[in-house]
């Protein structure tokens, strides 16, 4: 009697102590820069996301947070603050929060991006279920609160808001 046992196959992960360099994206002096590696940690990303879609996955991230946060940015540089850093905020592990929610924002961007835009990528080469999908497209609308509420904290509004129609 033989067993032949069909698992899917084994995605390659750099592991913490051999850390690939992945590379940051950075958008200028007044933004934190993103490492990649950090993102594709807290994120728990693996190894089907390659170095590339990752990076453009994050640029757009970074862009589209950026975006939404221009103005604010750009009250607080008048202000003479020289970085993001410098705003004064509360800080929690020696860190400031606003430079801890930028970071929550763009790396959702990016993972509701990637689950989207390769929602079609399957490692284990079988079709892909119609509440597979569902469940992904709840994922990435999931990940585009989070990424709302992180801007939505450091812009110090409300995360809600209600009309009466």
């Amino acid at each position: 009697m033989s067993l032949i046992a069909a698992a899917p196959p084994l995605v390659r992960t750099t592991p913490p102590e051999d850390p690939a360099p992945l590379g940051r994206v950075s958008a200028g002096v007044w933004w934190p820069e993103i490492d990649l590696a950090d993102l594709r940690d807290a994120m728990r990303l693996d190894g089907a996301i390659t170095p590339d879609r990752l990076l453009h996955a994050t640029q757009e991230a970074v862009a589209a947070t950026i975006s939404q946060l221009a103005t604010w940015a750009s009250t607080r540089e008048q202000q003479g603050h020289a970085s993001l850093e410098d705003v004064p905020a509360l800080k929690v592990d020696n860190e400031s929060i606003l430079v801890q929610r930028f970071r929550r924002a763009v790396y959702c961007h990016a993972k509701a991006n990637l689950l989207e835009r390769y929602s079609d990528y399957d490692t284990t080469g079988r079709a892909r279920r119609k509440d597979q999908e569902d469940t992904r497209d709840d994922q990435a609308e999931q990940h585009r609160r989070d990424a709302t509420f992180a801007v939505r904290d450091i812009l110090g509004v409300s995360r809600l808001t209600v009309e009466l129609i």
